[in-house]
């Protein structure tokens, strides 16, 4: 035991968004019954890569005895697939790309075609097939320093669009990273802080929101309005309403520009 720097978790402030697990590299934090816990002293180099990863700031430094990082133990866990555990405890939650733009290429509008000819079977074929370029999609989860994140397209959808808008994939996806979210079942302040930070590295190239026609979800509207604005975030944005019914009622640009 030696006197040293070693994180300290506040698990009454933690709210089971896993990032910080995802950010340590040792595998020394793990989520368990949805709570970050630190499950070894001898894990922890102390570097703290996971304290810039928390959104509710329940992790911090703390001078104490504790055992010596054990580099070899670490690299043995690891070679045994210990220390895995990610976000919220599922492995599905590991950031990965999945057909990730070419960096700089705008995304391509699928509505758009030379040829004014029915949908064809083609088409309806690749309406059946995803578009989805990273994972994971829900805001809360996304890594900020994501490599995906870097020069991207965003598209800042309401939960419910994608069950609304039969062709959402078709429509919407192509060449974005997709960001999803609740403003009225969700922390939208967190949503807003959080999106002003991946705004504001300035690799963002547009930003598109996708909101459903119901009241609630003008929230998304505002706080994404907001995002921009404290982030003086200079890039095109999109605001698309979709009806109940599926059909998209409003399209509008609008572009910010900060001196």
């Amino acid at each position: 035991m030696a006197l040293r720097k070693i994180i300290r978790i506040d698990e009454d402030k933690c709210d089971g968004c896993g990032q910080c697990a995802a950010a340590c590299h040792e595998g020394a934090i793990q989520m368990v019954d949805g709570v970050a816990k630190l499950v070894s002293d001898s894990y922890c180099d102390g570097l703290g890569d996971c304290i810039g990863e928390c959104p509710r700031g329940a992790i911090s430094f703390e001078t104490r005895e504790a055992a010596d990082y054990d580099a070899a133990a670490v690299a043995t866990r690891k070679a045994h697939g210990a220390g895995e555990t990610l976000p919220c405890g599922c492995p599905g939650t590991l950031a990965r790309s999945l057909k990730a733009p070419c960096p700089g290429e705008a995304p391509r509008d699928p509505r758009t075609s030379s040829s004014s000819s029915p949908v064809s079977a083609t088409l309806q074929e690749e309406q059946s097939v995803s578009t989805l370029s990273n994972w994971p999609v829900q805001l809360r989860l996304v890594p900020e320093n994501a490599p995906y994140l870097q020069g991207a397209h965003l598209l800042l959808a309401a939960d419910c669009t994608a069950f609304a808008h039969p062709a959402f994939h078709r429509d919407f996806l192509p060449g974005k990273v997709c960001l999803v979210g609740c403003p009225k079942l969700d922390d939208s302040g967190a949503y807003r802080e959080k999106l002003a930070r991946i705004l504001g590295t300035g690799s963002v190239r547009s930003l598109e929101v996708v909101t459903m026609e119901v009241p609630c979800c003008s929230g998304l509207v505002r706080l994404a309005q907001e995002a921009v604005e404290e982030a003086r975030a200079s890039i095109p944005v999109t605001f698309v309403r979709v009806g109940i019914d599926g059909a998209v009622q409003e399209r509008r640009t609008v572009e910010y520009r900060f001196g």
